[in-house]
């Protein structure tokens, strides 16, 4: 916020200086090197902005890259989705009807979202799993030395094109209705 309004601060001082400036001949070539740094301000002003409306650009510019993911369920049919950077691999699954349960929603607190990433490769290009995560992963149901939990997958360029499989089961053990107890 401090950045922001000293950036401010900065531009308003420099337009107040362009529309005091004498427009001679000799000024002409000051004056458009002015006019420039005063664009470049505003494009850095940009950048260092923390608005709401700035970070929804940002994110829409997010959105649009997207990487290619196919998920392969127990029968070994293949979906192939689109995913935009970003987004964990949970999430990608229930927007696109692919069945990865997620129980915990996502607060590393079991192990339903277990994937097998069927390609070492791209397995090597993960980072790497937390301590919290290998704690669920312990509790999965056919766990392989290419495991992980898809909500810890989060999709970026350097995994477009990785083949995810869902094991046959899950460990749920809140299952078939049951309602956990409020506190």
């Amino acid at each position: 916020m401090f950045i922001s309004k000293l950036s401010k601060l900065g531009a308003c001082t420099v337009q107040k200086y362009i529309k005091a400036a004498p427009m001679d001949s000799m000024s002409r070539k000051a004056h458009f090197s002015l006019g420039e740094y005063q664009n470049s301000l505003a494009l850095m002003l940009k950048r260092f902005s923390t608005t709401a409306a700035d970070n929804a650009f940002e994110k829409k510019d997010e959105e649009q890259k997207r990487i290619s993911v196919t998920f392969v369920d127990q029968d070994g049919d293949e979906k192939h989705i689109k995913v935009p950077v970003g987004m964990s691999m949970l999430e990608a699954a229930h927007e696109n009807d692919v069945e990865l349960e997620g129980a915990c929603e996502a607060s590393l607190a079991c192990s339903t979202c277990h994937v097998i990433v069927m390609d070492v490769d791209y397995y090597n290009k993960l980072e790497e799993p937390t301590d919290e995560e290998n704690d669920m992963l312990d509790l999965a149901f056919g766990l392989s030395e290419t495991s992980r939990l898809g909500c810890q997958i989060i999709a970026n360029p350097d995994i477009d094109g990785i083949r995810l499989a869902i094991p046959s089961a899950t460990r749920n053990f809140a299952v078939d209705g049951y309602k956990p107890k409020p506190h």
